[in-house]
């Protein structure tokens, strides 16, 4: 059932899409400017780099390896627990999701080997090292809570 209210809501509905209804670009009016992204900082240091790297390709132009290897490991890191949501609340951990991403890393790292760059290779291995570790230690941590 419904609770009918009198009072009017000032709640307000703003549509920030850049298309209309029919699927053509639509002029954005100054006042509804996008407001800039803002990312989480990572936790763990090869993931931390990723997310550095990340923010330069995203300001510089398209996105690339790096980026494809920093939003997983951000993923990963949220399942983890190991970074807040959005409204700073804890995030509960989530081992099975983090498993298979960071299982998406691995075969990332397999398929990709021999075609990447120095810079690309030393950052997928530090990203998997770092979330190994950090699911290993969060395993054990869970299994030593009494339930």
């Amino acid at each position: 059932m419904t609770d009918e209210k009198s009072e009017p809501s000032n709640f307000k509905v703003v549509d920030r899409r850049s298309f209309g209804s029919d699927g053509t670009p639509r002029e954005i009016p100054p006042g509804e400017a996008k407001a800039p992204e803002t990312r989480p900082q990572p936790a763990a240091a090869g993931a931390e780099r990723a997310g550095r790297e990340m923010e330069e390709d995203f300001a510089e132009g398209p996105t690339g390896f790096d980026t494809l290897v920093s939003y997983l490991s951000t993923t990963a890191m949220f399942q983890l627990g190991l970074l807040p949501g959005p409204g700073g609340e804890p995030i509960p951990v989530d081992l099975v999701n983090a498993r298979r991403t960071i299982d998406l890393l691995e075969i990332l790292q397999q398929k990709t080997r021999g075609n990447l760059t120095p810079n690309e290779a030393k950052l997928l291995d530090d990203v998997l090292y770092d979330l190994r570790l950090t699911y290993v230690e969060m395993t054990k941590r869970l299994a030593r809570k009494p339930k």
